[in-house]
């Protein structure tokens, strides 16, 4: 028992080290990661759809 309230302690002292965003930071870092997100899925469906169109022009041939 003796290791974890150990491990904890250092965990404790770990996370008070830790330089943590501010509030609009936080805000600005969110935007971009959903922006982000957002953009990749778009652009992948529409990479999606493009082979899915060229297979089947190419199979139809």
């Amino acid at each position: 028992m003796g290791n974890i309230s150990g491990f904890f302690k250092n965990v404790v002292s770990e996370m008070r080290k830790v330089s943590w965003p501010k509030r609009k930071e936080l805000t600005r870092y969110t935007i971009v990661v959903l922006a982000t997100c957002i953009f990749m899925a778009l652009f992948f469906t529409v990479v999606d759809a493009g082979i899915s169109g060229l297979f089947r022009w190419f199979v139809a041939l």
